[in-house]
């Protein structure tokens, strides 16, 4: 499988091959598919703490504790995961996070992950 992805800033298409068992692993885990989720929405990149706070909320976890933890979590197990697949760009000086893909490349992966989970 070989979707268009785009670059969000810009909006120039450029052929990346994602393979669905990218994808699949990338929703292996929650917090990912949460993140890819959350971050395919959003047309700028976003602080990392926002996205901490996204993901903590959606966990019914709002406290700050378990937001510290979901941080901690997101860069330095999430984001490397999901940079080395190509899914995210993630500026390590400015703490900047973004989708590297549209919402219609994942958007059925997640619509069938959403539904094994129920």
């Amino acid at each position: 499988m070989t979707p268009e992805t785009r670059i969000p800033d810009d909006g120039e298409q450029y052929s990346s091959e994602i393979t669905s068992t990218t994808l699949f692993a990338a929703f292996s885990a929650a917090r990912r598919k949460h993140a890819l989720a959350y971050l395919t929405q959003k047309p700028v990149a976003i602080p990392l703490g926002d996205l901490a706070e996204f993901i903590a909320l959606k966990e019914g976890e709002p406290s700050y504790d378990w937001y510290e933890r979901v941080l901690v979590d997101l860069y330095h197990n999430h984001l490397p995961h999901l940079t080395d697949a190509d899914l995210v760009e993630y500026d390590e000086e400015t703490e900047l996070v973004k989708s590297a893909v549209s919402r219609e490349v994942v958007a059925p992966y997640l619509n069938l992950s959403e539904q094994t989970d129920s």
